[in-house]
């Protein structure tokens, strides 16, 4: 049997019981879509005013009520969630942005903390560090959850191909990408460097987005989408604001791509490095 999977967008804003209350909304309708397992976009609990504002919020591993919460739905709706990113604490007042991972019996079986950090000059008074308040991870990381074996990023980590050579090594036929990626970057990169990555693994991606204008001030370009093997945008959100979309793995037509353009084994990968 296939799986459904599903993205949850939303337009996360500065109060996380706000937030979580939308995105428990958000996951029910998924489920009652047929989903067996939901992608939260990158900072579903809290787009915070500043990073003090996030190490406040920020929890410890298994503890807190962003954790908790994810356990509960994920129980309560019997539905395997990748949790975008969740503010774990750090050394030296920096948090990880963890993506974490719940069984549909509402336990955590994953974890993948974001390994490229979003330090950029975009111009016109648009400007981020993220290096400042999230300490990297060192670790690719795949999981299997919901009869799917998926691996794990986050927003930025979209430019490096390399990590998702890595996740294909290990086996992952599902990609992950919970996004908040910005309206210019968003505008021109985020449809193309989606669909490359599908493309040249060979894999389903998952791309859950923020959308629109949130109450930091900041704006995010959203268009979430489920794109196949082939690179066919199968299900997309062009509306901004709060959605969800729903497709099924179909292991049969993966499969079939790998098949009948055999690219992942024809690589050369001593010629790499």
């Amino acid at each position: 049997m296939n799986p459904r999977m599903a993205v949850i967008q939303m337009t996360s804003g500065v109060a996380v019981s706000a937030n979580l209350a939308l995105a428990e909304t958000l996951l029910a309708e998924a489920g009652r879509q047929g989903a067996a397992l939901a992608l939260l976009p990158e900072n579903f609990a809290l787009m915070a005013e500043t990073d003090l504002d996030r190490l406040r919020q920020a929890e410890v591993l298994g503890a807190g009520p962003i954790q908790d919460f994810l356990a509960r739905v994920a129980g309560q709706l019997h539905l395997a969630i990748i949790a975008g990113t969740v503010p774990i604490r750090a050394g030296g007042g920096r948090i990880r942005a963890a993506s974490l991972v719940y069984s549909p019996e509402g336990v955590q079986v994953g974890r993948y903390d974001k390994m490229h950090l979003f330090d950029v000059d975009l111009g016109a008074g648009e400007r981020y560090q993220e290096s400042l308040g999230i300490e990297p991870g060192l670790e690719a990381q795949v999981v299997d959850v919901a009869g799917i074996r998926a691996g794990l990023s986050v927003c930025y980590d979209l430019r490096f191909p390399e990590l998702y050579r890595d996740l294909v090594a290990r086996g992952a036929t599902v990609l992950t990408v919970p996004a908040a990626f910005t309206v210019p970057t968003g505008r021109d990169h985020w449809d193309p460097l989606l669909r490359a990555r599908a493309i040249e693994n060979q894999c389903y991606v998952l791309a859950a987005a923020q959308s629109g204008l949130h109450e930091n001030g900041r704006q995010t370009y959203g268009r979430s989408s489920i794109i196949d093997p082939w690179g066919v945008i199968v299900a997309e959100r062009r509306e901004a604001g709060p959605g969800v979309l729903v497709a099924d793995y179909d292991a049969a037509h993966l499969q079939a791509v790998r098949e009948k353009l055999p690219a992942l084994r024809h690589r050369r990968s001593g010629l790499a490095g």
